[in-house]
């Protein structure tokens, strides 16, 4: 029953490694994920090869709008998803482009530029190609990423490149503040679009599908128009600071306006640490989930009358803390140090928010109508080399 259990909640729950990186599904040759998709908007440039940070708008800006997109359009890119295509048994397989995005320039260090772009933008890719505005083509090289947070960082050859955007300060943002997005909408055949609009929320928390589990994401509404391609793209004040990521839009019959990026105050150090370790590294238990309300009847008819919300394991790594404290499948988590977990998502957010790796975490559980309680030691979600 184990078995079968696991296996079926696996394939038909898409129950992810809890601390592994939680990854937005992209649809092939767009951006768009149906009823809340990433997007893209667009970002503050300088030409500079300083390493990301928050600045204020400075005295020399751009002196009209017109000038600060000619300006800023110089570090924004496209990026094209080459997947593998035919069948490789029979020698006919070939790298075929999958999907476009967009991606802004960033940092310029030595012989380097680094790229930012969305996560969904380059995953699972063979091959990663980044036009510049001039037209040439790079390949570039995958730095790391984060699916949880929907961010890539990309790396090419620095010889055609002398701009990188500044990152502005997200948390000085307000309601009715302009904005611009520069990114490339439909395809690479609009590249460079540029839209406009205001700030139509400075904070948004969004809930967001994954394909390793929900996550709940900080944004920043806009109604500039935003459209699939623009994806990785970026958000600019009018005086051409980077304050936003494009990562997301709600694509539904008479919904317009809706737009949302992600802020550059989350970025920053996000960027620094994909940068560094290739990946973020979050507390790992080593368990899949189901949420309660997704699980038959049959599998939670012997919970008490009290529980009222929870997760379900549906696998467990025998390596990992869960694994050697004994969860077992079926097993129903109610609560991390006493706080109750009503879904998944839940879960995620209190592990990666309130507690780090070496922490000690006390799981209420339930094996049936049976409640006891599992500690045990949050370890790395970074494989041990």
């Amino acid at each position: 029953m184990a078995d079968s259990f696991g296996k079926r909640f696996i394939t038909t729950v898409g129950a992810g490694i809890l601390g592994s990186a939680l990854t937005l599904g992209v649809v092939a040759n767009t951006d768009i994920l149906q009823a809340k998709t990433y997007n893209e908007a667009t970002a503050g440039v300088t030409e500079s090869s300083t390493s990301p940070n928050l600045i204020q708008t400075s005295a020399n800006s751009p002196t009209s709008l017109s000038d600060m997109v000619e300006h800023a359009s110089k570090g924004i890119v496209g990026v094209s998803n080459f997947k593998t295509t035919g069948n490789r048994f029979a020698g006919s397989s070939e790298l075929s482009e999958y999907g476009t995005g967009s991606g802004v320039i960033y940092k310029i260090e030595g012989d380097d530029a680094y790229i930012v772009t969305n996560n969904h933008v380059v995953e699972g890719a063979g091959k990663i190609e980044v036009t510049l505005q001039g037209g040439e083509k790079e390949t570039a090289e995958l730095v790391g990423s984060d699916a949880l947070t929907d961010l890539a960082v990309l790396k090419i050859n620095a010889k055609l490149v002398d701009t990188a955007l500044e990152f502005g300060d997200s948390d000085k943002l307000r309601a009715g503040d302009p904005v611009v997005a520069i990114g490339n909408p439909l395809s690479l055949d609009f590249s460079g679009t540029v839209t406009q609009g205001i700030i139509s929320a400075p904070s948004r928390s969004i809930d967001i599908k994954t394909t390793a589990g929900n996550w709940e994401m900080n944004v920043i509404q806009t109604d500039a128009a935003i459209n699939p391609g623009n994806s990785g793209g970026a958000l600019l004040t009018t005086d051409g600071k980077l304050i936003g990521i494009n990562s997301l839009k709600i694509a539904e019959s008479g919904v317009e306006g809706l737009g949302f990026a992600i802020p550059s105050n989350d970025v920053v150090p996000l960027l620094e640490e994909i940068t560094k370790n290739g990946k973020i590294e979050r507390p790992y238990i080593g368990v899949g989930l189901a949420d309660l309300a997704d699980v038959p009847y049959m599998y939670v008819q012997d919970l008490p009358e009290e529980v009222k919300g929870g997760v379900m394991v549906a696998s467990v790594d025998p390596t990992s803390a869960a694994g050697k404290a004994g969860l077992k499948e079926q097993d129903v988590i109610t609560a991390i140090n006493g706080t109750d977990i009503n879904n998944s998502m839940e879960l995620r957010k209190l592990l990666y928010s309130e507690l780090k790796i070496g922490d000690k975490a006390t799981l209420t559980v339930y094996s049936g109508s049976q409640k006891r309680s599992v500690e045990l030691t949050l370890t790395s979600n970074s494989p041990v080399e």
